[in-house]
């Protein structure tokens, strides 16, 4: 709803308790948001993309970031999964945003990246809220603080792989 996909009978957003209007959010720079699919022009290479968005040493940020060395040449399209994902997470990680939603960061990403992304968001985390939303469930138990699964429109707590198992999302372990 935040970002205008499924329309709200209302709405209210606060940050810090001040009210966001909501048409503001994004225009705000409030929230930071990955989307599950791609979303950068297959046909730029890497290193043309990043000065689109950050100049002078927001730039270094993310030329100097663990492994872009090697994709810097690369055409998105020719980008692995992985090589794609952590290259996005690095350029709306660094966005000056309080808040970022990463829908599905884990998926399909090879373990290299996955370790990638993961230390890239412990080091965020010290520094932004950051919802995430993933079925890659021990993905986002190590990364995260706070867990929370919605089930039958309720909010549960879980601090781990029993919790998921007692509340039905995975089967249990005597199958």
């Amino acid at each position: 709803m935040i970002f205008g996909t499924q329309k709200a009978n209302t709405a209210a957003i606060s940050i810090n308790g001040k009210v966001i209007p909501v048409h503001k959010i994004i225009p705000e720079g409030c929230i930071g948001y990955l989307p599950q699919e791609p979303f950068l022009p297959n046909t730029m290479k890497v290193r043309d993309i990043i000065p689109l968005y950050y100049s002078g040493d927001e730039q270094d940020k993310l030329f100097y970031s663990p492994r872009i060395d090697k994709i810097a040449n690369t055409r998105v399209g020719k980008l692995s999964m992985g090589e794609l994902r952590y290259f996005e997470l690095l350029l709306i990680g660094h966005l000056p945003h309080q808040f970022l939603m990463l829908d599905e960061p884990f998926s399909m990403i090879e373990p290299l990246y996955k370790d990638l992304i993961k230390d890239f968001l412990k080091k965020l985390k010290t520094q932004k809220g950051i919802i995430i939303t993933d079925h890659y469930y021990d993905d986002v138990l190590s990364v995260t603080n706070r867990k929370l699964l919605l089930k039958d429109g309720q909010l549960i707590n879980i601090n781990d792989r029993n919790d998921l198992i007692a509340h039905g999302y995975l089967p249990s372990e005597k199958l």
